[in-house]
């Protein structure tokens, strides 16, 4: 027998999945999905998910005026990883339970890290850009393989990418609040400060979540520490780099090339940094190949059934 509780999905891409359509529908009656392909934020948010009790939402922002008022929302489910989205506080004093599984998409999130590498260490996208302009030059690039690799961050994405990178021969490099000494230990992983991982790294590659104390920890100094042939990758979350002192070090060659698939402002309007020969972008697809979005889908559907409410 079906289950009677209302449910909303707020996220695109789940609803636009006929596998998780199906799987959903198959356990509740009564379920509203995203048909309109919209972004909902604030009061769209609001209409959409009123008069429901749970929610399966994506990177919506469910502030604290949007939960305060949706008072028979009982369930958030997360489609996809972390809660920097969703005013944790506000749900706990609301008695509104949460669910969100960590990794479900570490494996896309990571091979896009490796695709990110390669490509800029080999300038792919300028030699591209030239070619399709009637020049031909055949431009000198970098191997990954042996190069020293910084990853900020050592959660689920981390530890993967990590793997996937012993297959390249890379010096691995960590920075991280929390420690993971066993898994570093065990794989040759040095664990180091920020500003040395920083000085020392080929390739950076950021992989924390978004909060008040991880707000732009790449700043304009730390940004200068980079080699001047470095790489930086940002496939976690915008706001944790100062894009502006960026731009300014691509310009002017402080920093060999820098591949981004999360911006402060989504979608990116700075036209100056996209037009930059050593600066490539995607529009937030880490998560976007159909093994993630499969997992990530299941994995909300049964966090519809697991949730708690959160300690805060």
């Amino acid at each position: 027998m079906k289950k009677i509780e209302k449910i909303a999905v707020a996220s695109r891409s789940f609803s636009k999945h006929p596998v998780l359509r199906e799987e959903l529908s198959e356990l509740y009656s009564h379920v509203q999905f995203n048909e309109e392909g919209k972004t909902y934020q604030g009061e769209s948010l609001i209409s959409f998910l009123k008069d429901h009790d749970s929610a399966i939402v994506g990177l919506e922002h469910l502030t604290g005026d949007v939960l305060t008022r949706l008072p028979q929302l009982k369930v958030i489910s997360r489609f996809g990883v972390g809660l920097d989205t969703v005013d944790v506080k506000t749900a706990a004093r609301l008695g509104i339970k949460l669910a969100v599984t960590a990794g479900a998409n570490k494996r896309s999130v990571a091979e896009l890290v490796i695709a990110f590498s390669i490509m800029m260490l080999r300038q792919l996208p300028l030699a591209n850009q030239e070619l399709r302009s009637g020049k031909w030059l055949q431009r000198k690039g970098r191997q990954l393989s042996d190069c020293t690799v910084g990853i900020i961050g050592m959660g689920a994405i981390g530890k993967d990418l990590a793997l996937l990178l012993q297959a390249f021969n890379c010096n691995i490099l960590t920075y991280d609040l929390v420690k993971h000494v066993d898994f570093c230990q065990q794989n040759q992983i040095q664990e180091v400060d920020l500003e040395t991982l920083l000085q020392q790294s080929d390739i950076v590659t950021i992989h924390i979540p978004f909060t008040e104390q991880t707000q732009l920890i790449l700043n304009a100094h730390r940004l200068s520490l980079m080699k001047s042939d470095a790489v930086l990758i940002n496939v976690a979350r915008g706001g944790l780099v100062d894009e502006h002192a960026l731009k300014e070090m691509l310009k002017s060659n402080q920093l060999a090339g820098a591949a981004f698939d999360v911006f402060a402002t989504e979608p990116l309007q700075d036209q100056e940094l996209l037009a930059l020969p050593n600066f490539f972008a995607t529009p937030h697809i880490g998560g976007s190949t159909e093994e993630a979005i499969l997992a990530m889908g299941r994995a909300a559907i049964c966090g519809l059934e697991r949730a708690v409410i959160p300690e805060y």
